[in-house]
């Protein structure tokens, strides 16, 4: 489901700041290559997680779910100048896909790339975190929050995607993923720790700023 106009969209892509040839690259690539290109954020999507991580000027950036590596180095953007950022996914495919990209990128030496699941490494991270960005399974995404907001300093931003999941979010009779984003939803809207916004661009984000 497309939230916006082909031709809208292509205007807007127009008048926003340009991708690297690098993320362009990596998109094609994407693309031609890997299953489910849908999956990486895109120039517009790319382009506003950048802008948010430039804006925060995050230490430590935390994203679960690696995928190819486009959102995680369009986060990168952003770090302070000894900043890190750690991604974690179980796909070792995409993984060593994401890795080439990084090796080749100026944040080779800021992003590490962790292969296994999220829940079982997010409680072994000593960190604390300015920004978190989820994109991963979807049915793990309360787990999620509930692992990293108290690694998150006071102030700082979680995002997460796809939480509009294609419109199916306004279906009655919901499919087991499109439920736990629903909950999901619901459960961020009476959370107390967090003040949140939904946008709806490209699949939807879910913006949390930890009080």
């Amino acid at each position: 489901m497309e939230f916006i106009d082909e031709k809208l969209s292509a205007y807007s892509e127009t008048f926003s700041e340009k991708e690297t040839d690098l993320l362009k690259e990596l998109n094609r690539e994407t693309n031609l290559k890997v299953s489910q290109p849908r999956m990486l954020s895109g120039h517009i999507q790319g382009r506003l997680l950048s802008f948010l991580s430039k804006l925060k000027q995050p230490q430590f950036i935390l994203e679960i779910g690696t995928y190819t590596g486009y959102s995680a180095l369009c986060l990168a953007e952003g770090l302070k100048e000894n900043g890190k950022l750690t991604t974690i996914d179980p796909n070792e495919e995409t993984n060593h896909f994401a890795q080439k990209f990084i090796d080749r990128s100026a944040f080779n030496d800021k992003i590490e790339v962790i292969t296994g699941q999220a829940n079982t490494i997010i409680p072994t991270l000593n960190k604390k975190f300015d920004l978190v960005f989820i994109d991963a399974d979807k049915r793990n995404y309360a787990l999620y929050f509930d692992l990293v907001i108290d690694k998150v300093n006071s102030g700082g931003l979680i995002i997460a995607d796809n939480v509009l999941w294609s419109g199916k979010v306004l279906d009655k009779d919901m499919d087991t993923d499109t439920l736990a984003i629903h909950n999901f939803n619901l459960k961020i809207e009476k959370e107390l720790r967090v003040e949140n916004l939904l946008l709806p661009i490209r699949d939807g984000l879910m913006l949390m700023r930890k009080r």
